[in-house]
């Protein structure tokens, strides 16, 4: 995940503001999902990357690599305001 996050190009990176991201080992409504966005009020934002999931259906290092990288991209766009249509239209569903 921190290679991920050290490739998101610098003016992407200083548009980040009052952001988490972070690594859990599953979700407890999802035990599939990959990613999380999350946005409160008076909370910073939270992005949330769940390593088992992605371990489980990416065992090959290269793979897992990548797919990280894409749900890391995909979370930052939820961020910035892009909708999952377009996140599909763009390869990061």
């Amino acid at each position: 995940m921190r290679r991920a996050l050290d490739e998101i190009p610098a003016e992407l990176a200083q548009a980040l503001e009052n952001v988490a991201v972070v690594v859990e080992e599953e979700a407890r409504d999802d035990p599939d999902l990959f990613g999380l966005w999350e946005s409160a009020e008076y909370m910073p934002d939270k992005i949330t990357i769940f390593r088992k999931p992605l371990m489980e259906a990416f065992p090959d290092p290269q793979e897992l690599e990548k797919e990280i990288r894409i749900t890391v991209l995909h979370e930052l766009a939820h961020y910035f305001g892009m909708d999952e249509d377009r996140l599909e239209d763009l390869g990061y569903s």
